[in-house]
Parts: structure tokens; sequence; C-alpha cells
């Protein structure tokens, strides 16, 4: 009986460090979306919808005649967000330059994997996006 009562501490002990809760344990750091660094909020609520995956609000920020811009080459829009939404998001945004309506950002697809990309968007005088411009992104 005597040893049980020199080991129980030890395992003790032993299963705090384990989990974590002595030592130096490190668990993966989870981020939350970082939006206020985009100043334009036509941009910040395009992007929030882009995000949440909700085509609808996201489609409802653009001119009917809509140019989009991948890496320079014209796209289909319509198909490409359709495609996309709820497949690719932002995992960080790291800078908003051109009076908030260009987003740079770490950027996840379900399909090409993690890069950084940008976002510009252009606003015609109506205040839809009548373009938007992405792409891999170099910074």
């Amino acid at each position: 009986m005597s040893i049980f009562k020199y080991i129980l501490p030890i395992l003790l002990l032993a299963s705090l460090q384990a989990c974590g809760q002595i030592g130096n344990h490190q668990h993966q750091i989870i981020n939350q979306m970082e939006y206020k660094k985009i100043n334009n909020q036509k941009v910040k609520a395009a992007i929030e919808a882009w995000q949440e995956g909700d085509a609808k609000l996201w489609f409802s920020f653009f001119t009917a005649d809509i140019k989009l811009l991948d890496d320079g080459n014209l796209r289909d829009f319509k198909r490409f967000s359709t495609e996309a939404i709820g497949h690719e998001r932002f995992t960080t945004i790291d800078k908003v330059e051109d009076g908030g309506l260009s987003v740079y950002g770490h950027f996840h697809s379900d399909t090409w994997g993690d890069f950084k990309t940008y976002f510009k968007f252009h606003l015609d005088v109506d205040g839809k996006f009548n373009k938007l411009e992405i792409g891999q992104a170099h910074y």
C-alpha cells in the first residue's frame, strides 16, 4: 500500500505534463479573421459575404456586366464565383491599399492549396463593383 502513495502523485504529475497543464505544451492558435483592416465598407461587406459562402449577397455587390480578371486573364465572373464560394477563402488579411479597394492576404483553395492573393475591386458611378481583379500576390 505504501508504494501507491508515491506512484499516484508521480503518475498524476506525468499526466498533467503530457496534457499541457504543466510545461511548455503548445496548442494550435486559431485566428479569427481580421476585417478591420478593410476600411472600405462595401469591400468589407463583399469580403465577409465571400468568407461566409453567401453567394446571393456576394453577387448583390456587382454589376450585371462585371469584368473578372484572374492574373490578367478575362474569366466568367458568375461561373468563377459559383465554383469558388464555399471552397476558397482568405485565411488572413495582410494589407489593404487603394482606399480600401485592394485586399491582400493568405488564401486557401480546396483545389489549389494555400497561397498569397489579392482582390482588387473597382466601383462604378452607381457604387457597385464593375470590375474585380484577382490573382497571386507577391509581397
